[in-house]
């Protein structure tokens, strides 16, 4: 396999490459990986504040509801007119019909792309036969697909993991079928569905899906640093990369490994003022205060004492307590660890 990277300059050259999926391309090769509860509008205001990436997505959306959403009044369903040139959003379903007329929603309000859940290992969406369960019929898996691509003519997106056995050939014969059936791009995540992180990714397997079809693949999975990045494009060969919990830990990191963008020691204490001032201006305070609180574990993680100061950070239940305790606990930058504490990494 050829080298692509070697350091973290090289490392951001390639991400900075274009890169065509399907009928349009993306400037930036390193995305935001789709996140229940976590990739909302709020969060997604302030990564685009820093910048630095190529393509966000939303949390999942049902491709029941999508049909008869209201933006203005979802929690999820919801966007900034601004982002959506560079917005993916990810639905759940486990019929053809309703995945297509989700679909057409979502091309219809100018959205990049759609994005297909068959990744999400979550026992409520598994037992609706939505998510990963649908990676234990391949058939129907590879029918959504097709009848999302003869719905829309915008790109479409396949998020999934290995399987529910540790195969990879399993994984190889998906990433062809969803080629096959008319996906643009596939998002991998190379643990098996009811491995909820108990194991380190075997990004091996990322390399068989990439050699396996011609569409780009997105390598997702325990990017940590850049030579986390840098290791994962030697060694699979993926088109891009795509973060999940880091960038919700640390929103900058998009704008660090691809624009050369170097934290300050206030890049906490200003990162989770912001974000309650987005929170704030997109939902009331009791949702706000929701939102807050699972990201904190994620964003405390990056601390030396996370558990300690996760704990204080999150007493309260208005938003002004929350910016009280933020002004308390992060004013003088709290000591930081090189890679989070992962028993935070829920």
């Amino acid at each position: 396999m050829t080298t692509i990277t070697t350091t973290k300059e090289d490392l951001a050259c390639y991400l900075n490459t274009p890169l065509p999926i399907g009928n349009k391309t993306i400037q930036n090769r390193m995305v935001l990986a789709p996140m229940a509860g976590l990739g909302h509008i709020a969060l997604r205001e302030l990564i685009t504040e820093f910048g630095g990436f190529g393509l966000l997505f939303t949390g999942m959306c049902s491709a029941r509801a999508v049909p008869h959403e209201n933006p203005v009044l979802s929690n999820v369903f919801t966007w900034r007119q601004e982002e959506l040139a560079f917005l993916v959003c990810q639905i759940f379903g486990s019929e053809p019909q309703s995945m297509a007329l989700a679909a057409r929603r979502i091309e219809a309000e100018g959205f990049f792309g759609v994005d297909l859940n068959f990744g999400c290992s979550v026992a409520a969406i598994c037992k609706k036969g939505c998510g990963a369960a649908l990676l234990k019929t391949p058939d129907l898996a590879a029918q959504i697909v097709n009848a999302v691509r003869q719905a829309v003519d915008c790109p479409v997106f396949v998020k999934f993991r290995t399987g529910w056995e540790n195969n990879p050939q399993f994984a190889v014969d998906m990433a062809k079928r969803f080629e096959d059936a008319g996906a643009d791009a596939l998002t991998f995540h190379p643990r098996v569905a009811p491995d909820r992180r108990n194991r380190p990714p075997r990004w091996e397997i990322i390399t068989r899906v990439n050699d396996a079809v011609s569409i780009p693949v997105f390598g997702n999975g325990n990017l940590f640093n850049n030579s986390d990045g840098i290791k994962m494009m030697d060694q699979t060969g993926c088109q891009g990369l795509s973060l999940g919990r880091m960038a919700v830990a640390r929103p900058w990191i998009f704008a660090q490994w691809t624009k050369g963008f170097v934290p300050g020691n206030d890049i906490y204490h200003f990162t989770a003022l912001r974000l309650t001032h987005l929170l704030c201006q997109h939902y009331d305070d009791h949702f706000a205060v929701k939102m807050f609180k699972k990201f904190a574990p994620y964003f405390c993680a990056n601390f030396k004492f996370s558990q300690a100061i996760l704990k204080k950070l999150i007493k309260g239940d208005t938003m002004a307590q929350i910016c009280i305790n933020i002004e308390c606990l992060l004013k003088e930058a709290p000591e930081t660890l090189a890679t989070p504490n992962l028993t935070l990494f829920v």
